[in-house]
């Protein structure tokens, strides 16, 4: 199979090298020369995918930030073969549906969002490995919810990457969901590390800590489009948080202890409730 993936960061980087692995040829589409020219010398990436190239691809992969996903196809939708499998790999689907369904449509080939639920805080090819997505759930945003046959296809398609698990949503339900799971999480470690007193955290410092400030460490310019293009459900979860914040505050002002056992113990329950 001719594979076409637009970037070679971590994400569209450990999809050429599982590709690559299975003994697919990659072409790819990358900004940064010496980085396109190492995935080659690599032997990751066979040639670029350009006017040549794309219309060969049976499977493109669009694996940059959204709205530079939705240039390049729409600069590259009629070079696009109506037999290719075309997904995109974003962290946020509503923008990306609205503009590549019809792009899709119009010129005859299938579009179908994706989101691989797998990374680190590294970014670059140069951190990239063909085993990233071993056993990550894969969500998918297709244009009809109830076609099998397409899922079946997409399921197969993305084989080399060996994903555990596949759950079908809309493009709406996605970016609702991503902005808790995913986005918020963000957002609340890069705010707690701005303390002074995280300066002097060591020695005084564990497994909490590390967890809750491990994605403190991004790529702003990437987690801040993201964000601004999911704000509507961004401000929905940072207002609810603010506002259960200004509980526990309240609480450990007044030295309340009965309101904080209170929300403490909420906050057990819902823990517990969530996992089963």
């Amino acid at each position: 199979m001719n594979v076409g993936i637009l970037g070679l960061g971590l994400i569209g980087g450990s999809m050429a090298r599982a590709y690559a692995k299975a003994g697919h040829t990659v072409y790819a589409c990358e900004k940064d020369e010496d980085m396109l020219a190492f995935a080659q010398l690599a032997g990751v990436v066979t040639d670029r995918l350009d006017e040549t190239s794309i219309g060969q691809c049976q499977l493109i992969l669009l694996s940059i930030y959204p709205a530079g996903c939705i240039e390049w196809l729409e600069k590259n939708a009629h070079l696009i073969s109506k037999d290719t499998l075309v997904m995109d790999c974003c962290g946020i689907k509503q923008l990306i549906a609205e503009h590549c369904f019809p792009i899709a449509e119009s010129c005859g080939f299938t579009f179908v969002g994706g989101h691989p639920m797998a990374g680190n805080h590294h970014s670059g090819f140069k951190y990239s490995r063909s085993n990233l997505f071993q056993g990550a759930p894969m969500v998918l945003v297709p244009p009809q919810f109830d076609d099998m046959e397409l899922l079946e296809r997409v399921k197969t398609a993305l084989a080399p990457c060996s994903f555990g698990s596949f759950s079908v949503t809309t493009a709406a339900e996605h970016d609702r969901m991503i902005a808790f799971t995913s986005q918020m999480p963000h957002i609340l470690s890069n705010a707690f590390i701005k303390s002074p007193t995280a300066l002097d955290h060591k020695g005084f410092s564990a497994g909490s800590y590390r967890d809750l400030t491990r994605v403190a460490w991004l790529n702003p310019q990437m987690w801040a489009e993201l964000f601004l293009e999911n704000r509507e459900f961004i401000l929905q979860e940072l207002n609810t948080y603010l506002d259960s914040l200004e509980q526990y505050r309240d609480a450990v002002a007044h030295n309340d202890m009965d309101t904080l056992v209170s929300l403490l113990d909420e906050g057990k329950q819902a823990k517990e409730e969530v996992d089963g």
